[in-house]
């Protein structure tokens, strides 16, 4: 069974950081790009961030660069987002996706996450 579990959201103020993890199994995760999105109430689904898994490559939205870092430990077969700096705005839901391809080369991912919340009070 395809599993991605997201953990690590929660409720911090500006200017915080948090750590979001996603463990992934039930498919050869070596062999996807992994990535994290967010959806705040009322706004559409955004993709802020990917890892490729051919070099390790990573991706980030304009909005989030310079303060998120996405990392991959293949060992644990996991994904990390690390979220420092946190604003309002980044208040969302916050899911990572596996896409059966080794770069990040689409917005079509194959599997998705439930989900964690992450608030940042101003």
């Amino acid at each position: 069974e395809v599993q991605l579990v997201e953990s690590g959201g929660g409720l911090v103020q500006a200017g915080g950081s948090l750590r979001l993890s996603c463990a992934a199994s039930g498919f050869a995760f070596d062999d996807y790009a992994i990535g994290w999105f967010r959806q705040a109430p009322g706004k559409e689904r955004e993709g802020i961030s990917c890892i490729s898994s051919s070099d390790g490559s990573t991706y980030y939205v304009d909005s989030v660069k310079g303060r998120f870092t996405i990392s991959s430990d293949n060992a644990k077969n996991t994904v990390y987002l690390q979220m420092n700096s946190l604003k309002p705005e980044d208040t969302a839901v916050y899911y990572c996706a596996a896409l059966d391809d080794y770069d990040c080369s689409s917005d079509e991912y194959d599997y998705w996450g439930q989900g964690t919340q992450v608030t940042v009070s101003s």
